[in-house]
């Protein structure tokens, strides 16, 4: 019977460690923890899983859908039916402020109360100084051609307030922001009033999102008296 080991010659354990085939099967060894280390793509995609279902995860984006205008403050309906006596009721409050901003969001045309906002801030300057800079952010950001937040006012307002920057005044924004006001007053309010978000305030429940609900029928003999079958479709 011949030797096993001239047989088989890869069982020879006394074989010289200075042998390629030694040094492929060291430097093997020591690559497979290495690799192992590190985590592997279906651990990821479960850990990106697990921060997904985390709830401060989507708190922001939550609060930001329509149907949460007014969620996170608590208003009651007395409240909100104040709002719709007058605009300038509605912007008096601060929760009505908020609401009202939250809406023309989803409208993409907060640039209008933003600059409102902007304008009664820089009618309560204490000095000439600050006025300056606050009058030069303002004209930059809401009234100047291809401004990032540009409102829509008419060439003689514009061209009136862009004169008026150099030395600015308490009243240099006057026009310009009772233009914006009367704009947001005539259009945007009155769809505000009608939105879901207020009329379910004034009506004391949070917006609930509508439950589908599927009708089922059970079929009887007599749905299927006198139908003949399609052998067509076979």
């Amino acid at each position: 019977m011949e030797n096993p080991l001239l047989l088989f010659p890869q069982l020879n354990i006394s074989a010289s460690k200075d042998k390629p085939y030694y040094k492929v099967m060291k430097s093997a060894i020591k690559e497979e923890p290495h690799k192992a280390s590190k985590p592997g793509a279906k651990q990821k995609r479960n850990r990106l899983s697990l921060l997904l279902q985390k709830p401060e995860f989507h708190e922001r984006d939550h609060l930001s859908k329509p149907g949460n205008l007014t969620k996170a403050a608590s208003v009651s309906p007395e409240e909100a039916v104040k709002w719709g006596e007058s605009f300038d009721k509605l912007l008096s409050e601060k929760a009505g402020l908020d609401a009202f901003t939250k809406f023309l969001k989803t409208e993409f045309s907060e640039e209008n109360i933003e600059f409102w906002i902007a304008c009664e801030d820089y009618k309560k300057s204490k000095s000439t100084h600050e006025l300056l800079p606050k009058a030069k952010t303002i004209f930059e950001t809401f009234i100047q051609k291809d401004a990032p937040k540009e409102v829509n006012l008419d060439f003689h307002t514009k061209e009136v307030t862009s004169q008026n920057i150099g030395q600015p005044l308490p009243t240099t924004f006057d026009a310009a922001q009772n233009t914006v006001y009367r704009l947001m007053e005539q259009d945007s309010y009155p769809r505000f009033l009608r939105s879901d978000p207020y009329l379910n305030l004034v009506k004391g429940r949070n917006p609930a999102r509508p439950t589908l609900r599927r009708r089922s029928r059970s079929f009887t003999v007599n749905d299927f008296q006198g139908v003949r079958p399609d052998f067509t479709v076979w």
